[in-house]
């Protein structure tokens, strides 16, 4: 088994490419060791020592290094630790099924959509899946819907892409401009 790697638009972060499936639907992101214990593959990956995050993605595995981390000897680490998981064939989350803990976008908690809105909500959720979700899975992350109020769209970044230097200025000239010339009643993107 190879698992190659790809750097990410956030230098914290470095993309993982195992060369199979990791989440069969939905992503899930780990921000601490507590929330990693969900899942063995991310719990070993915090247990490196200088891992702050791990995000699943359909086919990749985002880690993000704590500030002063060394990549160089990191990295090795990490491929072990996957090399060592998807060869032993154990299960990515306890109990051996993400189902129940999955995150996907139409999951997420709105932020005060109003039912007036469904039609421009519909589109939005279209433009997100369609364009901008898997971009954003390219470079190592997602991106959830939280809400549409008042002509602003609420969404988080997660993986790769939370907390790149690049986010704001992904959220603000690239989604925001694709949105606003798809949906005129869109007014502005925040992060939620």
């Amino acid at each position: 088994m190879y698992i190659e790697t790809e750097t990410t638009p956030n230098p914290a972060t470095m993309k993982f490419l195992p060369g199979r499936q990791v989440m069969s639907a939905g992503t899930r992101e780990f921000t601490s060791p507590e929330a990693a214990e969900a899942s063995p593959l991310a719990e070993a990956l915090f247990d490196c020592g200088d891992v702050t995050g791990v995000f699943f993605g359909s086919d990749f595995i985002s880690v993000t290094a704590g500030p002063g981390a060394d990549w160089g000897q990191l990295k090795p680490q990490v491929v072990a630790v996957m090399l060592d998981h998807f060869v032993s064939q154990a299960p990515l989350f306890s109990g051996g099924d993400a189902a129940a803990i999955a995150v996907s976008a139409d999951d997420a908690e709105a932020i005060g959509d109003d039912p007036a809105d469904a039609d421009i909500v519909a589109q939005i959720h279209e433009l997100l899946e369609t364009r901008i979700r898997p971009a954003v899975a390219g470079d190592g992350g997602d991106i959830v819907y939280r809400g549409f109020r008042e002509g602003v769209v609420y969404l988080t970044m997660q993986g790769a892409c939370a907390g790149c230097p690049s986010s704001t200025a992904t959220l603000k000239h690239g989604i925001e401009s694709l949105l606003k010339h798809y949906i005129p009643e869109v007014a502005e993107v925040r992060a939620a």
